[in-house]
């Protein structure tokens, strides 16, 4: 049985919290990952991206399997807490640009 604790959410930024956070993103093919605490067991989550806030906190939004049932959700987290570990690195460098290959076309009159 472990004593690790599940990690907690992260709220999102608020005005009163300063400056927007500072957002970094990876290539969708070369995304780092962490590994999550939950439900008893350490679960693969791919990084969608960090977040540097101004007062020096760093946040990760991941895709994580909370439940092992291969239902994906989207959580934030702050790093680092007891139930957040370091999974993989990415071999790319990241990135502020937007990432132009998700973003979707409005559709156009012939």
């Amino acid at each position: 049985m472990s004593t690790t604790p599940e990690p907690e959410q992260a709220r999102p930024w608020r005005s009163e919290d300063g400056p927007p956070p500072e957002v970094w993103t990876w290539p969708n093919a070369d995304r780092p990952s962490l590994k999550v605490w939950s439900a008893g067991a350490w679960r693969y989550a791919r990084v969608m991206a960090r977040q540097n806030w101004a007062d020096g906190s760093v946040r990760y939004q991941v895709e994580v399997d909370l439940r092992g049932d291969t239902m994906v959700t989207v959580r934030t987290y702050q790093w680092p807490q007891p139930g957040l570990r370091k999974g993989h690195a990415s071999g790319s460098a990241p990135s502020r640009a937007a990432d132009e290959r998700r973003q979707g076309e409005m559709p156009r009159r012939a």
